[in-house]
């Protein structure tokens, strides 16, 4: 951490298949002893069964709602809509698990205090990157692939480990709100 001045933010090249910073940044909380092409087959496959469930289920449900006399809006048609439609999950399901506010350790007389303070952007973020790829590793599908996808379209439906993991988070914050007065 440098005395001088602050040390400016690297620029992330996006993603080659989705265009996307987040997705690009999302690629090296999975990326493990830096074998990038790895992580990236990981990430896109994952992605790519995250379009097939939704796709069914979408699929599924617009039969109903044909039933219905619901019309088809062209999901399915295009590559570029789709895959517009996977990012979408997928920043649903970033969303989804983002904290607000967190609890730090504060000394104060002799005794700690777990202090709650609001989270930047940025590390909400990759807070919210870190617990998907964490909860992923720890469920029980057979490969990682499977795993993350599964836990991507948990958090998009608001349940799963990383949500509750969020959850968990701000009801400690809440529950230490009477020691916000020592926030720093």
């Amino acid at each position: 951490m440098p005395r001088r001045r602050e040390v400016p933010k690297r620029e992330i090249t996006p993603d080659p298949k989705y265009h996307s910073e987040v997705l690009a940044k999302f690629v090296n909380h999975v990326m493990v002893d830096g074998k990038k092409s790895l992580a990236e087959r990981i990430v896109h496959g994952a992605l790519d069964v995250v379009g097939e469930r939704r796709r069914k289920h979408a699929k599924t449900t617009k039969d109903e709602s044909d039933a219905a006399g619901g019309s088809d809006d062209g999901g399915s048609s295009g590559g570029g809509g789709f895959k517009a439609f996977i990012l979408k999950t997928f920043e649903k399901a970033l969303d989804n698990v983002r904290p607000a506010v967190e609890v730090k350790s504060r000394r104060v007389g002799g005794s700690t205090y777990q202090v709650p303070v609001e989270i930047r952007p940025s590390r909400s973020m990759a807070l919210a990157m870190r617990w998907i790829v964490d909860a992923a590793k720890k469920r029980s599908e057979k490969t990682m692939m499977l795993r993350l996808a599964g836990e991507i379209l948990d958090a998009a439906n608001n349940r799963g480990a990383a949500v509750k993991k969020r959850d968990d988070t701000h009801r400690m914050a809440k529950a230490n709100q009477a020691f916000a007065h020592f926030r720093w």
